[in-house]
């Protein structure tokens, strides 16, 4: 989908704007915005349970052999099958935490008086254990302002398709230390902002959301949003507190010995896992097109893509209704279990004109080649443009 252009147009987001419709595409899929309580409840907790015994699994896939459902005497005998079952477990466990932890961009655009039990279990399950509490992605809300999308107001957006291909590179290489600066934030930074107001000012300033763009600086929280985030916080450093407990010591009739300290490892490397994927599927969640300047809401929907091919696939790199993210910038508060099917009635019925066809892409892997395309004709345009200019002046 690489060929799209987005032409500037008029700056009103109003109905028709460029040939589209949002009061005609609302009344298409209206039956589709009613969140259901029991899908959210049965699809967190079964992958959060799933996920946990697989991660828990990965260390010790002779487990297998001695469950009754999977004994056999050619199991038991040979351990040449231990090291592929703990690939594949990895594998299963990252990526059942990966979707447990993507309910956090649900959580945000759910109404803070709905969903109360269901946002305080997350937490408590995969949020403060995968130092991911919910307060870190009130800032998504940001994203989906049509005043700050694409601008420096906006902390989830690169222009990368105007930025050097190098940029892409940087970024994917982050995978490897945001893990570790996870624990630096809440193991050791938050106990030192109980202390210092000038630092506690500078974390929740720069350490505390989950963005691409590293200058983006995040607005100080009021008073009664700041109670949540002491909680969340002081909740992630006494998780922190735990690991290193069991790390160190033993506790008798609770635990027989110390965890093994391979379990950083494997803790380090879920992480990495989680993240990497992550941030190859937010490279394919937009074009990247802006100029810095303010998007119109045509040009935004133009900017991010939908993926409605491959459903099993798109659906392990972008769990939780993220493979529609174009239809997501149109009605944000669509619940994730509802959006393949109004994608496909608004395919089905919107005009053959619409430009909300033009977001459908094929695959993710191509859009990642487009976009580098763009990134490299970009950056061939920026070299050339100071050589014209040496020519006509000389």
């Amino acid at each position: 989908m690489s060929h799209i252009k987005i032409s500037p147009s008029s700056r009103a987001p109003h109905d028709g704007l460029g040939g589209f419709s949002l009061s005609e595409a609302r009344t298409i899929v209206g039956q589709y915005f009613r969140p259901n309580p029991w899908i959210y409840w049965t699809d967190f907790l079964a992958s959060w349970s799933l996920g946990v015994l697989c991660f828990a699994l990965t260390s010790r896939p002779q487990l297998l052999a001695s469950n009754s459902l999977w004994h056999s005497d050619v199991m038991t005998a040979s351990t040449g099958w231990h090291w592929p079952a703990t690939i594949a477990l990895f594998v299963a466990s990252s990526l059942l935490y990966y979707r447990c932890s993507l309910f956090i961009h649900e959580l945000v655009h759910i109404r803070a008086d709905e969903f109360k039990a269901f946002r305080f279990v997350w937490n408590m399950l995969c949020g403060i254990p995968f130092l991911i509490p919910s307060f870190v992605y009130y800032t998504h809300l940001d994203h989906h302002r049509r005043k700050h999308y694409g601008t420096h107001e906006d902390g989830e957006y690169v222009a990368l398709s105007n930025m050097p291909a190098r940029i892409i590179l940087l970024y994917m290489a982050q995978v490897l230390v945001l893990p570790i600066l996870a624990v630096v934030r809440w193991g050791l930074l938050t106990p030192m902002t109980w202390f210092s107001p000038r630092l506690r000012n500078w974390v929740l300033r720069h350490m505390s959301s989950m963005i691409m763009d590293p200058r983006y600086i995040r607005p100080l929280p009021t008073k009664k949003a700041l109670r949540i985030i002491r909680m969340q916080e002081v909740l992630c450093f006494l998780f922190i507190c735990g690991i290193v407990a069991r790390m160190t010591m033993n506790y008798g009739l609770l635990f027989k010995e110390p965890l093994s300290p391979w379990i950083l490892l494997q803790i380090y490397l879920t992480g990495v896992f989680i993240v990497m994927l992550n941030n190859l599927r937010t490279l394919g969640a937009h074009r990247w097109t802006s100029n810095g300047g303010e998007m119109n809401f045509i040009e935004q929907m133009l900017d991010s893509i939908n993926y409605p091919h491959h459903p099993l696939t798109a659906g392990l790199w972008a769990p939780i209704g993220l493979r529609f993210h174009a239809l997501h910038h149109i009605f944000p508060t669509m619940p994730y279990h509802a959006m393949a099917k109004a994608h496909r009635r608004l395919m089905a019925e919107l005009p053959a004109d619409s430009p909300y066809r033009q977001t459908e892409a094929k695959s993710l892997p191509a859009e990642i080649i487009a976009l580098w395309r763009r990134a490299k004709a970009s950056e061939q345009s920026s070299a050339s443009e100071p050589a014209a200019i040496t020519r006509r002046s000389a």
